[in-house]
């Protein structure tokens, strides 16, 4: 069993140290058909099932680039604002590892398609941090490891290890910037800031489905520290494959914490890489992390270089999407929102939901107060994304829509999107199967009303007497009887109707 790391307390670290972060970030794209084969690019199914002689590795078998992998590339390249190279070539990086069947990895190395980039990048209260792009590059995936019998799911204490080739040579995009400087206490923040950003630029560009939660968009968090009076960066090390934003904001947090106490007490930082713990947020050793000389680059001799014509790059350019960032300011002023409000859109990440509820039928502001207030509570719940709950922009009008028809009250359609998170179907199949729809039945309505004026008499003759207020004690008491599906503003209506009558 692991030792439990020490930590320095946060506000210790950056009183003493300067962060330094290096995000890379691998994106799958939706392409039809794998990087360099034919296979079906699909995620999950049968072990084993879509791959080739190709994507396997085996002896005679040579690849052909995907014309559409090398179109998504660019595209990712010209909104992170990165120049486009005019010539570029694949690169063999190798190392052994059972889940890459060809024991390199086709990758580029020193002439990626895009280079030096920029994305701005908005934090909690307003703030714009410019994280600077280094490079996108194109490569292949690696096949999937599953190591069965441990405690953890790792390689480490297992009895055997089961390997799934399916997602061996799917096209992955990999983004990686800048070192990131001068973020101090907000450096776990700008991380997931940042990926949170580039998350909506890829959705933007529909180039991947950027599913964190399947592994179709991963990020690697490269943590350092370095003295308050240093000139030189700190020794890094690389946390791997962080699958949610939430994680990422937490690793940073972590290795900084955990680093600054080895460099207190003297000690030095190992360059490895590391695992990232969901259960409890740490971070555990791997492996001693490779350099590039390690990996021995040298050109793909079965592949041609490729070089992107300017009228075919300015062709891509044209077809670029509104950018989210713009897609925001142009929201905020259609729907009339405050700096604050948006805001807390997105805070919560319901920028593009509520948007897309809007353009199913709700208004702005019902749409906006169904996501920031009730849908994100879920979500906190679960300890999800907002985007990631079972709960469609389509549905969530719909639900709205029953509210606004008198259907359903406000309490009724909280219990409604309870029935379709929890996958009892399509809105008005949850309403049939609960038996939630309001009663409207008037005779049904006055019925109640009536049982309720006898058992509470007292109530009757103090609206008589003109006390319009005591009727909340009947509202009260015929919502209990019909179990909260009356629409309570017309019951109001009723009793006042009934009792003066």
């Amino acid at each position: 069993m692991t030792a439990v790391a020490e930590l320095m307390d946060y506000a210790d670290v950056i009183e003493r140290f300067n962060p330094v972060l290096g995000l890379e970030v691998h994106v799958e794209l939706n392409t039809n058909t794998k990087m360099f084969c034919g296979c079906p690019n699909e995620f999950g199914g049968e072990p084993n099932t879509k791959v080739c002689p190709t994507c396997l590795g085996l002896p005679g078998a040579l690849p052909v680039v995907n014309g559409k992998a090398v179109e998504g590339a660019i595209r990712i390249g010209l909104a992170l604002n990165c120049e486009i190279a005019e010539w570029c070539r694949f690169a063999r990086k190798n190392y052994f590892y059972p889940d890459m069947p060809k024991n390199f990895q086709t990758s580029q190395y020193d002439e990626p398609i895009a280079f030096n980039g920029y994305l701005d990048v908005t934090l909690d209260d307003g703030e714009v941090v410019r994280v600077e792009i280094e490079r996108a590059h194109m490569e292949e995936d690696t096949g999937k490891s599953l190591h069965v019998g441990g405690a953890t799911g790792r390689i480490h204490g297992a009895e055997h290890s089961l390997l799934d080739y399916n997602r061996a040579g799917v096209p992955l995009i990999e983004i990686v910037t800048k070192p990131i400087e001068g973020t101090g206490e907000r450096a776990p923040e700008v991380a997931r800031a940042y990926v949170t950003a580039l998350r909506d630029l890829l959705r933007a560009l529909d180039v991947s489905d950027v599913r964190m939660d399947q592994g179709s968009l991963r990020c690697d968090a490269n943590v350092s520290l370095m003295a308050k009076d240093a000139t030189e960066f700190g020794t890094r090390t690389e946390t791997k494959n962080v699958n949610s934003l939430r994680s990422v904001e937490r690793a940073v947090r972590y290795e900084m914490t955990r680093q600054a106490a080895i460099l207190a007490e003297g000690g030095s930082i190992k360059q490895e890489t590391r695992h990232f713990q969901e259960t409890d947020g740490s971070t555990s050793s791997g492996r001693t992390k490779e350099t590039a000389e390690d990996y021995r680059y040298f050109p793909e001799p079965d592949l041609v270089p490729i070089a992107p014509s300017r009228e075919w790059v300015e062709e891509l350019r044209g077809t670029l999407p509104e950018m989210p960032s713009e897609r925001r300011k142009r929201i905020q002023q259609e729907w009339s929102l405050s700096d604050e409000a948006l805001r807390d859109l997105l805070n919560v990440g319901a920028v593009d939901l509520v948007a897309a509820t809007v353009e199913a039928g709700a208004s702005p502001d019902e749409a906006r107060g169904w996501w920031v207030n009730t849908l994100a509570q879920e979500a906190n719940t679960r300890e999800v994304e907002l985007a990631d709950l079972a709960i469609t922009p389509k549905q969530v009008a719909e639900v709205i829509g029953l509210v606004s028809s008198g259907e359903l009250t406000n309490k009724l359609a909280k219990e409604v999107v309870q029935g379709v998170l929890a996958g009892e179907g399509e809105p008005r199949e949850v309403v049939e199967k609960r038996g939630l729809k309001v009663v409207s039945d008037d005779s049904a309505l006055l019925s109640a009303i009536d049982d309720a004026l006898a058992a509470q008499p007292d109530v009757a003759e103090k609206i008589r007497g003109g006390k319009v207020a005591a009727a909340g004690a009947i509202v009260g008491a015929v919502m209990k009887a019909t179990k909260g599906q009356a629409d309570a503003k017309r019951v109001r209506e009723l009793i006042i109707e009934r009792v003066g009558s």
